[in-house]
């Protein structure tokens, strides 16, 4: 089972999601997303919290609002975490989680710890944490289907934009050696390599003598 939550409105269209218990956080950690940011109550047994940002986006894409939603909902869903104040969630994007198969299920590391941050919540924030629970949803989704419905569509775009680049490519050879044989054309025609009919008279015999020499 997962939970599925609606940031604040003002934050923009983003939804924050968890597992229900330690298998789902598996099966989250093994078919994230690239724009899934991950969130943990520091050195505490917490959810695994995470948001899911827009194509494109980054960690640094956060704002404000939508980082407190989500440390709050982390907070109120670590059993220690809740009951004490001034607990730091640390928070890192999918990509960077870590597991090896050492590890229990649910745990994780990091493949760089200098891409984790560390925030400092004072508080529980009652409002903050009731109005993201009135939006809550359970849902079981089939993970690894929705991971590879997305890797086959990006797959298929890959693919559109390379056979675009091929025929804009093809375009551009044609453009080229059209252009070479205009070149070429105009060499034909320029002055010094035309004779002008005041030189083919020249060099010709009048119609007297043509008809002189017919006689």
């Amino acid at each position: 089972m997962v939970f599925y939550f609606k940031a604040r409105p003002e934050a923009g269209d983003f939804t924050i999601f968890m597992g229900l218990d330690k298998y789902e956080n598996e099966e989250l950690i093994r078919y994230g997303f690239p724009e899934d940011i991950w969130f943990h109550v520091d050195k505490m047994s917490s959810a695994h919290v995470y948001v899911r940002l827009h194509k494109g986006q980054g960690i640094d894409d956060i704002s404000e609002g939508l980082l407190e939603d989500c440390i709050q909902l982390v907070k109120a869903n670590s059993i220690q975490g809740n009951k004490v104040n001034n607990i730091d969630v640390v928070y890192t994007p999918w990509s960077n989680l870590k597991k090896t198969p050492s590890m229990d299920v649910g745990q994780v590391g990091f493949h760089n710890s200098k891409m984790v941050r560390t925030v400092r919540v004072e508080k529980r924030i009652n409002e903050i944490v009731n109005r993201l629970n009135k939006t809550k949803v359970e849902r079981k989704p089939d993970l690894k289907a929705e991971r590879e419905a997305v890797n086959a569509a990006e797959r298929a775009e890959r693919k559109l934009h390379l056979r675009e680049k091929k025929r804009r490519e093809e375009l551009e050879r044609l453009e080229k050696e059209r252009q070479a044989e205009m070149r070429s054309y105009k060499g034909l025609m320029v002055s010094e390599n035309m004779v002008s009919n005041k030189q083919i008279a020249s060099g010709s015999k009048s119609l007297q003598e043509l008809e002189e020499d017919f006689m």
